[in-house]
């Protein structure tokens, strides 16, 4: 069939086979999760760019070892995840993770009224302040969960953990979350 929109294991079987163009629909497809995950992680734009580029150019390099019918969009955060650890751990610092990005609405919406939107900021910034308080297993966690919006299993497959783990690390940091935040 001409002109049908391929689904993603048709691109990745095409990628497979040296298909640049198939490749650049899957990266075209994932970019945006794969920037915030690596921002979320790295804590600053241009690490994250260049983190989530790294890690397109390994899974491309690695695309021979991706297991057919696996979700392809958790084996690709995990990577994209390793290279912003790397680069985090790599420069030596520790600053709190600005998840601004990650929780920007999508322009469209109504306005809200001054009120409301100071509020909301207001509100926003003190959850934000208490995320960051958290150690960094759990706020990676919570962000990836909340403000990314993956689900617990590909929060798990992203950061190369075991389910129970993302679950216990989730239900610790909410707690804490509770105590600090109110």
């Amino acid at each position: 069939m001409v002109g049908r929109p391929l689904d993603e294991s048709d691109l990745i079987g095409r990628a497979k086979r040296g298909d640049t163009h198939a490749y650049e629909d899957l990266v075209y497809a994932h970019q945006g999760i794969a920037f915030r995950t690596a921002y979320v992680i790295a804590g600053n734009a241009a690490d994250a760019e260049e983190a989530a580029q790294d890690g397109f150019v390994k899974a491309w390099r690695a695309l021979g070892r991706f297991r057919e019918g696996a979700p392809f969009r958790p084996w690709l955060l995990r990577i994209v995840a390793n290279e912003a650890r790397n680069r985090r751990r790599s420069a030596g610092r520790r600053a709190h993770l600005a998840l601004r990005a990650a929780t920007e609405q999508p322009s469209g919406d109504a306005a809200p009224s001054p009120e409301a939107a100071f509020l909301s900021a207001e509100q926003r910034e003190s959850l934000l302040a208490a995320v960051n308080e958290l150690p960094d297993d759990q706020r990676t966690v919570i962000s990836l969960r909340y403000f990314v919006g993956l689900s617990e299993h590909e929060t798990a497959e992203a950061l190369g953990l075991p389910a129970g783990t993302v679950k216990s690390r989730t239900a610790r940091a909410l707690e804490r979350l509770r105590e600090s935040y109110g």
